[in-house]
């Protein structure tokens, strides 16, 4: 029996069965350290929980007990340092195997973890640590991040303690050598539903990032994550494409999948190389695997066929729509269904296409059944089927809804405006269908009102994708005297292709045969790139900022 099954009562045979029986067992000082790591340490010593390499070809092989113990080195180093139980940590570790052994020692002492990217700079890190009130970090020593830390730390008073990885530097105590000379024998904390065990910074979109934050059960919510939607399984390898910052990474590569007794393997790189990244898991024999659909779009622009996938099993994306004629290419050459879903940093995966079926491209599939999730009009009645509106999770804030962010911390103002009136608002569009299953829309920002229509910018983009010429591309309103708004579409091109009017023109025909005439883009502008977040996310935003600023 894997751990997992500990807290959930039982299989289940279809999506019907899980969605009308599934319930979790969430007790109330559940610890992931210890319930997770130290069970499976003990239990299943030699079980491998991670496998890692990077690019210089080193690769290294963590067993659970390993993982145990280290975390128990760690736990003790940190407290010796003056750490303990609610203090903010931050961790800026990339994809270096340091991460699951720190934040499994946080995790023991009660502290606050808090991940972040390594592109962040002076301002941004002086910004999390003074909205946090971190007192201490966990950085990497590759790249410019522990010199912007230092500088951040002239306006940050809070910061007293920094641990450093894969180096040394002045004024910088060296975390690798402590845990080494570590003996492991530290005091354990106990943790309640009230404790915040992880917080991220938002990617930020528009207006400064809000602080997400998750207590101690939130790792149980993502059996659901790994288990019914990723299919880890015991002495499966499964690969999730994401930096340590990013909140995919404990979706993807920590929680359910150490919960499902996987391995989890980690490929540190720097920069996404498509042949690289095909390579590897090549090699490794990878059996499951998720990534943003921006991977999968460059993916398919490479040739699949000189690829053995005959390990892989499963795929899964999340993190934005994915366009069907990616999920179609991809089919072709593995056989393989992409398996959607939809989620937030503020919750686990709230909606997907789980185990149980093949797949449905170009949905978000049906509602995790720890959530009541559903789509709502402006008066906050919920739509009926067809009609998109906003996608609204039913919940009381003041009881215990495992896998939901407990507030915005130190943000009342932005906790009210998300939840309220017993609802949770994600702010994106979605519609059901007779099925119960659900389609996206766009983010609410993003819907351009053009000519009495409302088009969702995704429902363009899925159309223009379709082309071979086109790489990626964002669809946004542009002001018009008359039509109110018309449809923009920026683009990057495939290889091979240039711009010209003729291109521009050969588009906007291809829209107009393969969805509503009305949707076509009446503009279209080719850049080399798109503005997206740190996270990766398209910045519509900004394309629209900029188009204002030149009108």
């Amino acid at each position: 029996m894997a751990l997992y099954e500990k807290y959930v009562n039982g299989k289940f045979a279809s999506y019907a069965d899980f969605a009308r029986n599934f319930k979790l067992n969430t007790p109330e000082d559940f610890n992931f350290g210890y319930d997770v790591v130290d069970v499976l340490g003990r239990e299943k010593p030699d079980l491998e929980a991670l496998l890692w390499t990077n690019l210089e070809g080193e690769v290294k092989h963590f067993s659970f007990r390993d993982i145990s113990i280290l975390s128990d080195k760690a736990a003790k180093v940190f407290q010796e340092h003056g750490i303990k139980k609610g203090d903010r940590v931050m961790l800026i570790l990339k994809r270096h195997y340091q991460f699951w052994i720190a934040i499994t020692a946080l995790h023991k002492l009660g502290a606050i973890v808090i991940p972040a990217t390594h592109l962040l700079v002076k301002h941004d890190i002086e910004y999390r640590i003074n909205a946090a009130g971190i007192s201490a970090v966990v950085v990497t020593s590759q790249g410019g991040v522990a010199a912007e830390t230092d500088k951040a730390q002239e306006n940050a008073p809070s910061l007293t303690t920094k641990f450093i990885v894969g180096g040394k530097r002045e004024g910088w105590l060296d975390f690798d050598r402590l845990v080494e000379e570590s003996d492991g024998i530290f005091e354990k904390a106990t943790v309640g539903w009230d404790d915040i065990m992880l917080m991220y910074f938002t990617s930020g979109t528009t207006g400064m990032p809000k602080m997400v934050a998750h207590n101690f059960s939130y790792p149980l919510a993502h059996i659901v994550t790994g288990v019914y939607w990723h299919h880890n399984e015991p002495g499966a390898l499964h690969l999730t494409v994401s930096d340590s910052g990013w909140g995919k990474c404990v979706w993807g590569k920590l929680y359910g999948q150490w919960l499902a007794e996987t391995t989890v393997f980690v490929y540190d790189f720097d920069k996404f190389v498509p042949q690289d990244l095909l390579e590897v898991m090549e090699k490794f024999r990878i059996t499951s695997f998720c990534a943003p659909p921006t991977i999968y779009r460059f993916f398919i622009k490479e040739d699949l066929s000189k690829y053995d996938f005959s390990s892989l099993k499963y795929a899964t994306t999340a993190g934005e729509a994915l366009n069907p004629e990616v999920s179609d290419q991809f089919y072709n050459v593995t056989g393989l269904r992409i398996r959607e879903a939809f989620g937030q940093t503020e919750t686990v995966l709230s909606l997907g296409n789980f185990i149980w079926d093949d797949g449905y491209p170009g949905t978000l599939g049906f509602p995790n059944p720890l959530f009541d999730i559903d789509v709502y009009d402006d008066n906050g009645e919920r739509c009926r089927t067809g009609v998109s509106g906003e996608l609204c999770i039913k919940a009381d804030p003041e009881k215990k809804n495992p896998g939901l962010f407990l507030e915005y911390y130190r943000n009342p103002k932005a906790t009210e405006e998300a939840w309220h009136d017993g609802l949770y608002h994600t702010g994106d569009l979605a519609w059901r269908d007779e099925h119960g299953m659900f389609t996206y829309v766009g983010r609410a920002d993003d819907v351009i009102k053009s000519s009495g229509y409302r088009i969702g910018p995704f429902e363009v983009e899925s159309a223009l994708m379709e082309h071979p010429s086109v790489l990626e591309c964002a669809i946004t309103g542009v002001p018009h005297p008359v039509r109110g708004q018309v449809i923009k579409a920026t683009i990057v091109l495939a290889k091979g292709y240039e711009p010209s009017e003729a291109l521009i023109k050969e588009l906007q025909d291809y829209v107009k045969k393969t969805t509503a005439p009305y949707k076509y883009p009446r503009v279209i502008e080719f850049v080399d790139e798109l503005p997206k977040t740190i996270s990766g996310k398209i910045r519509r935003v900004e394309i629209r900022n900029k188009d204002l600023e030149n009108k």
